[in-house]
């Protein structure tokens, strides 16, 4: 059918006190980010729910984007017709016929926002629920769980009717919660890590670390694929590329074997916080899964973290495996994930890193190293891509850090 409004209805939104009109607010700049592609559309985010009007655009692309906006419960695709009541009956039979096969049921559920109008709900329930029993032969009514309803709404601008709820993606309007920096990798994890942050309303930014010659281009254009499997949850994200070649290399030559993911480890996280701090980030997010390899102990944990007073969250480290491979699948990212591509986590790994790597000594190994310098040397060849729904990476910055931040 030609639905002329998609209805949204707010999830978590709803129990939201004086600050929930921020978070509407929010929610439709963020349909919008995600919808910008659809030029004719016009959102309105009302109190109690969303409008989105068609005008002829794709309702099916339309409602694909939908179910991937975080803050929506809910939505369902409406056709509007003009406030005469023989047209909302031939409306009312053509959207039940397009979904009704032998021996469902079904009813009415009328909502009327216009007291003034002539008929009040019951009557509305009545008029139409009659009309579709004479014109569809076999239907019955079913007033509990029937397999069909028909929802009128009617309003002062029209009366919109609706046969269809389908399911949003929960959770709250990006943006809602604050700004964090998401550490993405090429693996399984990190991407289900950013996921989880998004739906909590966290708006990020993806930071990368390269090292060529000994990670391909095709490794660094896998994070930015990831990268946009999540961006239309998010409408769009900055994805930073930090070149890390030479902290490797120096790591790797320096540093006793045993350390040595421990000690990259804290060069990513300084780097990572130094972006955040100037990029206005809240905390920091990463992909670990507590056991899960041998940088993800505890004690690996605390000898990491020690570079940074920032929060540094971790969304996956809870769950097993098999948990994150199975959202990883539902959000679109596994398939990517596993492609075979080295990332700079893995090409220098020790053959028996330390699992309970002592904090004294983290420090006392890089205390050898010129640290400053070679973040900075890092830093200058910062690059940004900013990446948005529906598209492929739309602007590439080669500032330097002093002047991208």
């Amino acid at each position: 059918m030609q639905y002329t409004e998609i209805m949204v209805r707010y999830g978590e939104l709803s129990t939201k006190g004086k600050n929930r009109r921020a978070f509407i607010d929010r929610l439709g700049f963020n349909v919008r980010e995600t919808l910008h592609d659809f030029p004719d559309l016009v959102v309105k985010a009302n109190r109690d729910r969303m409008h989105i009007q068609l005008h002829g655009e794709d309702s099916s692309a339309v409602m694909a984007r939908l179910q991937q906006v975080f803050g929506i419960q809910n939505f369902s695709p409406s056709i509007k017709v003009e406030r005469d009541v023989e047209a909302v009956k031939q409306t009312a039979v053509a959207m039940i016929k397009e979904h009704y096969q032998a021996g469902m049921t079904f009813k009415i559920n009328t909502r009327r926002s216009d007291h003034d109008f002539k008929l009040d709900t019951n009557e509305m329930n009545d008029l139409l629920g009659g009309h579709i029993l004479r014109t569809i032969p076999g239907i019955k009514v079913k007033m509990k769980q029937p397999d069909l309803i028909l929802r009128v709404e009617i309003r002062q601008n029209g009366i919109f009717l609706s046969s269809q709820t389908i399911d949003g993606a929960g959770g709250l309007p990006v943006g809602t919660a604050g700004k964090g920096m998401l550490m993405i990798s090429g693996g399984i994890d990190s991407p289900v890590a950013g996921y989880l942050a998004l739906k909590r309303g966290v708006e990020l930014e993806m930071v990368h670390f390269f090292s060529p010659p000994y990670t391909s281009e095709q490794a660094l254009n896998k994070a930015k694929e990831l990268t946009a499997k999540l961006a239309p949850f998010a409408g769009r994200i900055k994805f930073i590329e930090v070149p890390f070649t030479e902290i490797q290399e120096t790591v790797k030559h320096d540093v006793p074997a045993g350390y040595l993911m421990t000690v990259q480890r804290r060069f990513m996280l300084r780097i990572a916080a130094l972006l955040a701090d100037k990029r206005d980030d809240l905390a920091i997010f990463n992909g670990e899964s507590l056991g899960q390899v041998a940088s993800q102990t505890l004690e690996s944990m605390v000898a990491i973290n020690d570079v940074t007073t920032l929060p540094v969250l971790r969304p996956v480290v809870s769950l097993d495996k098999n948990e994150i491979i199975e959202i990883a699948q539902k959000i679109g990212t596994f398939e990517l994930s596993v492609m075979p591509f080295e990332d700079c986590c893995t090409i220098f790994a020790p053959p028996a890193p330390k699992t309970k790597p002592r904090l004294e000594r983290a420090r006392l190994y890089e205390s050898r190293l010129a640290v400053d310098a070679l973040i900075k040397r890092a830093l200058a060849g910062v690059k940004v891509t900013e990446i948005r729904s529906g598209e492929k990476f739309l602007t590439e910055n080669s500032d330097t850090f002093a002047e991208l931040l």
